[in-house]
């Protein structure tokens, strides 16, 4: 009789023991499916045809910055959130903690995000700032013509590769650099605030057409501006 118990013990323990494995399992495949996912970098649409901005930026320097450079950038840095286990979910997450990430990581994905954020500050035909956007100019830097004077010196004084932005900070517009692919919203910026503007003055956004003239690339990119773009960012 003892026996008899005793197998009947061990049959029923083994079989809650069993059954709380598999409880768990189940509750962690559960907690699994409830993570949100990594995020996952993509090119937005270019919104105009690659011929849109000449004579001002050319045909062929869109069609190898947007298909080759920005694509490459996405795979990178999606390789890299696979290969490194990174946990952001936006990419406003993956900012913000940059600095905790390789520089493969780094520099990819301030590359995808840097350029999806300059085709749309881009346009044909611009007709230069009006309402909010030129009120916020003026009351920041007294004119346009300053704040072009200020925002191309720093275009042209940012050395080697890298971005010149304008953006929103505590009510208040001001202009700054940063270098390779960082951002202002990157921790690891030593500017910050909002992107309203950005130009890319790495030598592949204008060595074809203007070599090293950088000064000319920078005074032929106030004709495409989008205004419109920047002021929604207000």
């Amino acid at each position: 009789m003892e026996s008899v118990n005793r197998r009947t013990f061990l049959g029923t323990s083994l079989k809650a023991g069993a059954l709380t494995i598999a409880g768990a399992s189940w509750i962690a495949d559960e907690a699994l499916a409830a993570a949100p996912a990594p995020v996952q970098f993509t090119q937005v649409p270019l919104p105009y045809a690659y011929d849109a901005l000449e004579p001002h930026i050319d045909k062929m320097t869109m069609d190898i910055h947007y298909n080759k450079h920005h694509t490459a950038y996405i795979k990178n840095v999606n390789d890299a959130i696979a290969a490194e286990n990174i946990t952001a979910t936006t990419e406003l997450e993956f900012m913000a903690g940059v600095s905790k990430l390789s520089a493969k990581a780094r520099n990819n994905g301030g590359g995808v995000w840097n350029h999806n954020f300059f085709w749309k500050g881009m346009k044909p035909g611009s007709s230069g700032p009006s309402g909010k956007i030129a009120d916020a100019i003026n009351g920041s830097f007294g004119s346009l013509d300053k704040f072009k004077e200020e925002f191309s010196k720093a275009a042209l004084g940012r050395f080697g590769s890298g971005w010149a932005w304008l953006v929103a900070d505590n009510g208040k517009l001001k202009i700054g650099s940063t270098p390779n692919q960082d951002n202002p919203l990157m921790d690891v910026s030593e500017l910050k605030g909002t992107p309203v503007l950005a130009l890319d003055v790495w030598e592949h956004a204008y060595y074809l057409k203007y070599q090293n003239k950088r000064v000319d690339y920078i005074a032929a990119w106030w004709n495409v501006v989008n205004w419109d773009e920047a002021s929604s960012k207000l």
